[in-house]
């Protein structure tokens, strides 16, 4: 199986109608997001869910997010406390994740939560949306790609990793954000940060008022996707905070940091030279995966600030260059 690449721009209808159909029958649909591409599939038919865990051969006690049209779909399957309604009016639809009480009944397979008695929800924006709008019911996303290796930002990036186990992928072009979505789970007087992404923390004590308290990191526990220690993985090894550069080395800069060695490298790639964290979320994983695919001996990655998004991207980085199991 190869798996049919539909563009939206020459057409989104056609594009939701032949989703549909590979959705109806239980499989998987590679989907754009404004963070990364997802790999969707109904979160309420346990073979559908099923086979998002075989084909991204990931660990089934590791949750997926269930993405939703609206926050009034939302609310059909989990409750909301009011810190959690409050963000979700701030940031929806968009790169927020909230781990939500499940309600009794509600219909998303336990296969979907890890069988734990919370669910990640999140509503997406564009046509991932639409096509949710369209289904009528929600859909387990975790990113397109073999569990723990790079995310995938691009159509393309899905269809080199997974394109030969799916029978469709949606294109619509990159992904604008580039990383995935922000976890959290609100309590009343604070909001515990599970996953730094799209959303920062400063950007979520301004809408609530509350502060902002870091999971643990390697967690002890799974609560959410995303939170293994080793995880967004390319093949080569990752250095990080790297202030040189060794032979045979690929290297990812930010900003106009001098590395000493550049000459060295066997690909240099800037996130951003003007130190733009957005434009240099929205490069990080394609250029993991560009460095990967040439890089002989690793990948040298220079220091990125940690303030607002560079949380994510650092984050996720840490993961990448984590050892291996």
């Amino acid at each position: 199986m190869t798996a049919k690449i539909i563009h939206i721009s020459e057409g989104e209808e056609a594009a939701l109608q032949a989703a549909q159909a590979v959705l109806l029958q239980g499989h998987p649909v590679a989907i754009p997001t404004e963070t990364v591409y997802g790999l969707a599939a109904d979160a309420t038919n346990p073979l559908a869910v099923t086979r998002i865990y075989e084909t991204k051969g990931r660990p089934r006690f590791n949750p997926l997010i269930c993405h939703m049209a609206n926050l009034a779909m939302a609310e059909t399957y989990a409750d909301f406390d009011p810190v959690s309604r409050r963000l979700a009016e701030r940031f929806w639809p968009g790169p927020l994740t909230l781990i939500l009480p499940l309600k009794p009944g509600s219909g998303i397979h336990a296969l979907a939560t890890a069988g734990l008695d919370t669910v990640g929800i999140r509503v997406p924006q564009g046509i991932a949306a639409t096509l949710i709008g369209a289904f009528g019911k929600p859909l387990a996303a975790p990113s397109a790609n073999t569990s723990g290796k790079i995310s995938p930002t691009s159509a393309l990036h899905v269809a080199e990793d997974l394109g030969s186990k799916l029978a469709l992928i949606l294109d619509a072009g990159a992904a604008p954000v580039g990383v995935e979505s922000t976890i959290v789970r609100a309590a009343k007087d604070r909001i515990h940060l599970l996953r730094p992404g799209g959303i920062s923390a400063e950007e979520l004590q301004a809408a609530t008022g509350l502060p902002v308290v870091r999971a643990q990191s390697p967690s002890p526990t799974i609560e959410a996707p995303g939170m293994l220690a080793s995880h967004y993985a390319p093949a080569a090894p990752v250095r990080l905070n790297a202030d040189s550069v060794k032979a045979g080395e690929a290297l990812i800069c930010f900003g106009e940091t001098k590395v000493t060695g550049m000459e060295q490298a066997v690909l240099v790639l800037n996130l951003s030279p003007t130190a733009d964290l957005r434009e240099a979320a929205a490069n990080l994983f394609d250029y993991l995966k560009k460095a990967d695919a040439v890089a002989i001996k690793g990948i040298a990655v220079t220091s990125i600030s940690v303030e607002g998004l560079g949380e994510a991207i650092n984050d996720r980085l840490v993961r990448a260059a984590a050892p291996r199991e």
